[in-house]
């Protein structure tokens, strides 16, 4: 099966150079370093590594409490980050600087899998989320290097996608030395999988503190939308949820409210606007607003207030979300409106942030789920009920009190996950490795 599956690669390696291409068209980092995404690399490294792959900037943002704590445990080892999106990438920039080495994970060719351990000789890996690799987790296996999925999650959606090729997941799953779900009904759809070593830890992202930067900018950044007005943001929306938002907030009727439009993705930034100019809708963009705005000194000159005609202001900024999050009365969390599975709600409750969220959150299913108990959340099934949430919200300040206070306790109850991550990790780093498998001495595997 995995020699078919390799066959399939091949084939589609023209296509993938014209998916480069296109993508570039709008973010050009996408042709930046294309040798590492084939397994060739010039970064030195002479400390022993501890590999990290985040796909993206949600899953980036997942390890910031994982790798402080490696760092501090590990200080002789160097942490190595793999991202597979350019907004990933600088993610990691920006969360880590230069404390840790970061590449892009090379596509599923064994060669080029094969270059990359061969290159870097982890000592441990550890993948995000969902990232079942069939020719990189069997190569990690043949190499010796211990590999853990964390914080894993596998939808309905996911996991009948993975069953299409159920001999490839089986093996796969049984190739990695451990995993930790998110929740145990993660763990059942993985265990249905074929997966053994499943543990349940909870979800890495109630561990995340609030950078006190990003804090200090939410402040600033409220100060110039106006202290007075309704601030609603919309975080992280994707394509189509844009058009539905405005055409239905047209009919609330709230003096003075602020729209904070923040897209997923930046390729997106310059649409987004295209789209508020033709409508002829009053915005400005963060970019143009914050040109005076500095988190790193204490002497910085701000810009007045947002003029009271804006009613949009574009978030075309990366790596500020906790910021937004820390702006706004009420937050809409984005992909959830169309089925695209939806985000982080997290971030926003972390800042005492009330949200609202559309019914598509399955890749978020029980992070919802538990936050819509606590009184944290609001979930709607369409963007009409998301329009009267928002009417009802702005119009009662008891409920508005209420709900910042759930969201600090809703994550507060949930924290521990990075505890237990390390602990396991530990068992991989502090153990010496069966000479056969790859896999730590005390192992039953």
């Amino acid at each position: 099966m995995i020699f078919f599956y390799t066959l399939l690669l091949w084939l589609l390696l023209p296509y993938i150079f014209f998916r480069l291409l296109w993508r570039a068209r709008k973010q050009p980092e996408y042709l930046d370093h294309i040798g590492e995404r084939f397994g060739f690399y010039s970064l030195q490294c002479n400390k022993p590594v501890i590999w990290l792959h985040a796909v993206s900037v949600g899953e980036t943002r997942a390890t910031q409490t994982l790798v402080t704590r490696l760092r501090l445990t590990y200080p002789q080892h160097q942490i190595l980050l793999t991202h597979t999106t350019p907004t990933g990438r600088l993610a990691s920039e920006q969360l880590y600087g230069n404390d840790v080495l970061r590449v892009y994970l090379p596509y599923d060719y064994p060669f080029a899998v094969r270059n990359f351990l061969r290159y870097f000789q982890p000592q441990l890996g550890i993948l995000m989320e969902t990232e079942i690799w069939f020719n990189l987790i069997h190569s990690c296996r043949q190499y010796g290097t211990r590999l853990l999925l964390l914080n894993a999650r596998m939808s309905e959606k996911s996991m009948r996608g993975y069953a299409r090729f159920s001999r490839l997941t089986h093996n796969a799953l049984n190739e990695l030395a451990s995993i930790a779900a998110q929740t145990a009904e993660d763990a059942a759809r993985l265990t249905s999988l074929g997966a053994k070593n499943v543990s349940v830890f909870g979800n890495l992202k109630f561990d995340i503190d609030p950078p006190l930067s990003m804090m200090e900018l939410g402040k600033h950044l409220r100060e110039q939308f106006g202290a007075q007005r309704s601030v609603l943001l919309a975080a992280s929306t994707r394509e189509g949820e844009e058009t539905l938002l405005l055409d239905n907030l047209q009919g609330i009727n709230i003096p003075g409210l602020l729209l904070v439009l923040v897209p997923r993705h930046p390729q997106r930034f310059a649409d987004v606007a295209g789209m508020l100019e033709q409508r002829g809708i009053p915005f400005i963009r963060r970019s143009d607003l914050g040109k005076s705005i500095s988190t790193h000194s204490a002497n910085t000159a701000y810009q007045q207030s947002v003029p009271s005609d804006i009613k949009v202001v574009l978030g075309d900024s990366m790596g500020e979300m906790f910021a937004y999050y820390a702006a706004a009365d009420l937050a809409f969390v984005g992909g959830s409106m169309l089925p695209y599975g939806g985000q982080n709600l997290i971030e926003s409750c972390a800042v005492g942030t009330p949200v609202l969220v559309g019914p598509h959150m399955f890749n978020f299913e029980q992070a919802t789920r538990l936050a819509v108990s606590a009184g944290a959340a609001i979930q709607v099934l369409d963007v009409e009920g998301l329009a009267f949430q928002i009417q009802r919200f702005f119009n009662d300040p008891v409920a508005q009190i209420n709900m910042r206070k759930q969201c600090i306790n809703f994550v507060a109850t949930n924290r521990g996950a990075t505890e237990k991550s390390l602990q396991l990790t530990k068992q991989y780093l502090d153990v010496p490795i069966h000479p056969d498998s790859g896999l730590p001495a005390h192992s039953s595997r």
